[in-house]
């Protein structure tokens, strides 16, 4: 389903929105619904040139939300996926042009060719001066004699509209703009199709595979390749788009989310492409961000422009559309010092066979809870405890050559440092703070089981949990309870704990407190299950 009143009303729909969120920002739409569906400046000088471009819905921001200073004087929007008409197309033209003359951008479609080639025409009748460019970037298919434009218009548009707005005539203009468009290069990836309005999606790309070089309206990639993740599908695009591209000394760089790539994996992806061997020559960055979309499409398109002091002057120009990241430069990551107190002395390792083994124990019995932990988390929380616990398992088994095993003060204090490290969330923090209260209280002169006892003390003090809020605590205190009695029966004792969580309505504390009592019922909390496991897995060796 889809946040949509119909798919006949949605283009139009999505254009006034657009507009009544606009804040006044100098724009306003051509009075032509529903077949004209235009968006233009108010503020366009005639004795400059118009910059008009466009295409199907479906691509957004693009073009609409790129109308503004310093890029678009107007945009021609068609339905999802369809060129707009030669109507639509026309009206804009002769809506912004004036003494400056028209130059109209757009891209290697046979519909745009079509009916933008048309409009142009008539205008031009009328004794409109206009100017053609036609985008042409997609490198999927090095051979074809009609390349597809797609997200390398950005490239384009932008330097049309610097040198528009500095007040250059049409023929420099479009001659400025055709160069752009002759010299960029582009190519996408995604692990799905979209979802088209009112048709739904076409589950055509299989797990583990990816489709390279597929367009902009849900067609099918070129190639069905293996994914291997983000930073061999990021060097693929890399070594074909520098392959393709003419040599420069430095080039632009525009990373375009497709629709629903995170902004998690855009940032993942860029550092990808800038760090690779490639990435060197890479001066401007445009993104990573949302410019050219095929609806939701889980994929990216890499754009590579060979930057010219013309085109680098031209893109770092102020611009100022609803929607516009700033190009910045390529920079490599700055480093600044650790402050001193995190700066922790070296501990001296020691040895300890029986509890190297009881430790050991512990982290293979965790990790091996992975898959049963994270399933029970996703019916109550977010998915992830089996992975937090194994992480911290696989971290502990590569600390403990290096832990100070011998006395207990010091192993309690070496397991708070390691879990805050490397555990993350609640949990983490939770238990680094259990050790390092039993740290203390072991260096104190306690013993090991009252040390612990305190450690539980201070871990309900902080967290604020008790036994009965369905926490991993439930499983913890009447653990430590029977462990005088020994490790069978602190099992039993935390494996009925973790039990009671499931017959438990609602949570006091923790990520449950989210969740409804519906979804709570029957099963168990999986921070108490995973002390469960753990303690009847050491109780079994």
């Amino acid at each position: 389903m889809q946040f949509i009143n119909g798919t006949e009303s949605l283009v139009v729909d999505a254009i006034d929105g657009l507009l009544r969120g606009s804040g006044g920002a100098n724009l306003a739409r051509l009075d032509g619904y529903p077949g004209i569906k235009v968006v233009l400046r108010t503020d366009h000088k005639p004795g400059r040139v118009a910059i008009v471009a466009g295409g199907g819905s479906g691509h957004e921001p693009a073009h609409a939300s790129f109308v503004g200073k310093g890029l678009l004087s107007a945009a021609v929007c068609g339905e999802v996926f369809a060129s707009p008409s030669v109507d639509a197309v026309f009206a804009a033209i002769m809506a912004v042009t004036g003494k400056g003359g028209c130059l109209v951008i757009f891209k290697n479609y046979t519909g745009d060719r079509l009916n933008f080639g048309l409009a142009v025409e008539r205008a031009r009748a009328l004794g409109k001066q206009v100017e053609v460019v036609i985008v042409k970037d997609d490198i999927a298919l090095p051979h074809l004699p009609q390349p597809r434009g797609i997200a390398g218009v950005m490239f384009v548009e932008k330097v049309a509209g610097h040198y528009a707005e500095q007040g250059a005539n049409l023929k420099t203009v479009a001659a400025m703009a055709r160069k752009a468009a002759d010299a960029v290069v582009s190519l996408g990836i995604s692990l799905s199709s979209c979802t088209l309005p009112g048709v739904g999606r076409e589950d055509r790309v299989p797990d583990g595979k990816a489709e390279l070089g597929l367009g902009l309206h849900g067609e099918p990639g070129v190639d069905l390749v293996n994914f291997e993740g983000a930073r061999q599908a990021a060097r693929v695009l890399v070594d074909r788009l520098f392959a393709a591209a003419r040599p420069a000394r430095s080039y632009a760089l525009l990373v375009n989310n497709l629709g629903s790539t995170t902004a998690l994996e855009m940032n993942l992806l860029t550092n990808e492409v800038l760090a690779s061997r490639r990435g060197a020559k890479v001066k401007l960055v445009l993104g990573p961000a949302t410019l050219v979309s095929s609806l939701d499409m889980h994929g990216f398109s890499l754009s590579l422009l060979p930057l010219t002091p013309e085109f680098e002057k031209a893109l770092l120009s102020p611009a100022s559309p609803l929607v516009w990241p700033k190009i910045r430069t390529h920079v490599k990551p700055n480093l600044v010092k650790l402050p001193r107190e995190l700066k922790r002395k070296p501990v001296r390792a020691s040895r300890n066979p029986s509890l190297s083994a009881l430790v050991s124990r512990a982290c293979d019995i965790l990790i091996a809870a992975e898959g049963k932990l994270n399933s029970l988390d996703a019916k109550v929380g977010d998915g992830d405890t089996g992975s937090t616990v194994a992480t911290a398992g696989r971290h502990l088994q590569a600390a403990l050559p290096l832990m100070p095993l011998a006395r207990l003060d010091r192993f309690f204090a070496a397991m708070s440092e390691a879990l805050s490290r490397s555990m993350g969330g609640s949990s983490g923090v939770l238990l680094a703070i259990f050790f390092s209260a039993a740290s203390q209280s072991a260096s104190g002169g306690a013993s090991w089981q009252n040390s612990l006892s305190a450690g539980l003390a201070k871990m309900m003090a902080y967290g604020g949990a008790r036994p009965g809020d369905r926490t991993m605590i439930d499983a913890i205190a009447p653990a430590l309870a029977a462990l005088s009695s020994g490790l069978d029966e602190a099992a039993k004792a935390a494996r009925a704990g973790a039990d009671a969580t499931a017959r438990m309505q609602s949570a006091r504390a923790g990520r449950s407190t989210y969740v409804s009592s519906s979804h709570l019922e029957g099963v168990p909390d999986p921070g108490a299950e995973a002390i469960a496991l753990l303690l009847e897995g050491l109780a079994k060796g």
